[in-house]
């Protein structure tokens, strides 16, 4: 087996018992996760954080009068800061708590795409997206008559910005593309992408549901309009997401849903609707989830994500190197600057049976068209085992991922 990395300044070891899920084990073998590009496991951090609201100051949010409620509405706002801190927003006005990226996506889709949208603009895609950044928009464009447009990537999964550019025009409303494949792992040229659709007067729409956990974000550098994130993809709970929007633009969006928080005054002769972010935060939200999530935020930072991704690049230098040796086997988007995924087909080989048999030796990995029907449609497959890494994993859970590969190859080639 290869050497641990031995970073002074990470000890994934100790990293490593800070999450007790870790411990376990998986059809009698010690578990080796490697999924987390679908989620990450949680630290005892973000679990006591959980523990501590429900035991020490549950009570609804915002308008209550009592001890309980301040404290609960304290701690559910102090997490609208972390989140601020966390993607560079200039301010927690422009933080929105959803369900996850799906909700943020769909809430732009329904809420500013609706206003803006009109028959024959257009909406640019890319044939990297997940089914939660195509849907809402195709949704959108029936409803009002749009077109959607596509950018479409080369056989290594590169995204073709010439093309994109070939495709922006006047009658290009916005562009809502995703940071990070969670398919691939590849990266797009997002500042320049959102250079260039601003230059023709459309917005962007930055799905970081994998960039958040693993770049460094700064939405007011980038310029992006929105930008939607998960809470359990950067070892936060499920359940919570961030819609992050430019204050300049969600003032002028009509509400997403109604009911309590989101109004300012109800009359059955109208309504008048309270200020961002409470606008889009109708009812009560998930507050145990939101005040844990600043557990997530914390632990990050606290490590940093530079050294995070150092560490993430090195195992899947490793394991890439491992995997390429193995016949028949292709991996899928193996370009400089992929980010924290191998995605891979084998010859003659269905990635569900390579899943199951490793699950036999207690290694979780991802099997399928990790909702991006269209991309695998593109390498005319119906999809890819998939491992994914996060800061835990280590150089010996590399080699063990590798050496159970190879057998399964064997066993079933």
């Amino acid at each position: 087996m290869a050497s641990e990395e031995n970073h002074n300044t990470f000890d994934v070891r100790r990293i490593r018992a800070d999450f007790p899920i870790l411990q376990r084990t998986v059809k009698g073998k010690p578990l080796v996760y490697l999924d987390n590009a679908a989620t990450t496991q949680k630290p005892t951090a973000v679990i006591d954080a959980l523990t501590a609201y429900y035991t020490g100051c549950n009570a609804n949010i915002h308008r209550g009068i009592h001890t309980l409620a301040d404290e609960a509405t304290a701690a559910f706002e102090a997490t609208r800061e972390a989140a601020r801190r966390f993607i560079g927003a200039a301010s927690t006005e422009e933080i929105i708590f959803t369900r996850g990226t799906t909700e943020s996506i769909n809430l732009v889709a329904a809420s500013w795409g609706r206003e803006h949208i009109r028959e024959g603009d257009e909406i640019i895609l890319s044939t990297l997206e997940h089914h939660s950044n195509i849907v809402p928009w195709q949704m959108v464009a029936e409803e009002r008559g749009a077109r959607i447009r596509v950018v479409p990537v080369d056989e290594d999964g590169a995204f073709q910005y010439e093309a994109f550019l070939k495709l922006l025009s006047t009658r290009t409303r916005i562009v809502s593309i995703v940071h990070v494949s969670n398919a691939l792992g590849v990266v797009q040229p997002i500042e320049d992408i959102i250079r260039a659709a601003h230059g023709v007067g459309a917005q962007v729409l930055v799905d970081g549901a994998q960039s958040a956990v693993h770049l460094d974000i700064d939405v007011q550098r980038l310029d992006c309009d929105f930008f939607a994130c998960a809470a359990h993809k950067i070892y936060g709970p499920t359940g919570v997401g961030i819609l992050y929007a430019k204050h300049s633009i969600l003032s002028t969006m009509a509400p997403y849903q109604g009911g309590g928080e989101m109004i300012r005054e109800v009359r059955f002769t109208g309504t008048t609707y309270n200020d961002p972010p409470f606008r889009f935060e109708a009812g009560t939200p998930n507050i145990a989830d939101v005040v844990a999530f600043r557990a997530a935020i914390e632990y990050v930072e606290a490590i940093g994500k530079p050294v995070i991704r150092a560490h993430e690049e090195a195992l899947l230098a490793q394991v890439s190197e491992r995997v390429l040796k193995i016949p028949g086997v292709r991996i899928l988007g193996d370009i400089p600057g992929r980010i924290g995924v191998l995605s891979f087909t084998v010859d003659g080989v269905h990635p569900q049976d390579i899943g199951i048999l490793l699950d036999n030796q207690g290694v979780a990995v991802r099997t399928g068209h990790h909702c991006t029907q269209p991309l695998m449609h593109r390498f005319g497959i119906a999809g890819t085992t998939r491992a994914s890494l996060a800061l835990y994993n280590t150089s010996e859970e590399m080699d063990f991922f590798a050496t159970s590969l190879e057998k399964v190859v064997r066993m079933l080639s």
